[in-house]
């Protein structure tokens, strides 16, 4: 995994699943993950397995040039491509494997930007094959993103994670301690004084 984002939302769901093949939907803390939020996604393993959008986030929103709810996660896929996605979708859902695909991406107006994919397997309510939480991470955030949609995806690499691998990808960095004088409010560091 190249992007921190990829790692942080791996590090997050291996922590929650435990002994488990996969967390549960209702585990997952927005407040917990909201450094990447706007690269996660939810979709549906729905009975037609056209995987459509729960929710998207505003990034990935951004990349892709529309709101995606409702959405299927397969519309961006074409030929080889999308057949190689809904085989992979597949073993996130059946084998509650961890998958990371590498992509190779352009605009509509020819600029490229690589990404990476990060599927996980959900259980929804008790039933597993229900949900994939995943994200959709640039390797770099270039000025035309949110004008220039995506338009062309390429696979450039995939990696599955089988359910039973307990490898470490990447520690989660502890939250540092603020000297005294000094608090969080959100994204912020607020520094108490000023006027008396």
């Amino acid at each position: 995994m190249k992007h921190t984002a990829t790692r942080d939302l791996y590090c997050y769901w291996d922590t929650l699943r435990g002994a488990r093949a996969a967390p549960e939907r209702a585990d997952i803390d927005p407040g917990a993950i909201r450094r990447v939020l706007g690269d996660t996604f939810v979709v549906e393993v729905d009975e037609a397995r056209s995987f459509p959008y729960r929710l998207a986030g505003t990034r990935m929103c951004a990349l892709l040039g529309h709101e995606l709810r409702g959405c299927s996660l397969l519309d961006i896929w074409k030929g080889q491509e999308r057949a190689d996605i809904e085989r992979l979708l597949s073993a996130v859902c059946e084998d509650s494997a961890a998958v990371v695909v590498g992509v190779d991406a352009v605009s509509n107006q020819r600029h490229k930007l690589e990404l990476e994919l990060l599927l996980l397997p959900l259980r929804h309510r008790g039933r597993t094959h229900s949900r994939i939480l995943g994200s959709l991470t640039p390797g770099e955030h270039p000025y035309w993103v949110g004008v220039c949609p995506l338009v062309e995806f390429k696979i450039r690499s995939i990696r599955v994670i089988p359910q039973a691998s307990r490898e470490a990808i990447a520690e989660t960095p502890l939250p540092r301690m603020l000297p005294d004088g000094m608090r969080r409010v959100g994204h912020l560091t607020v520094v108490d004084g000023g006027r008396d």
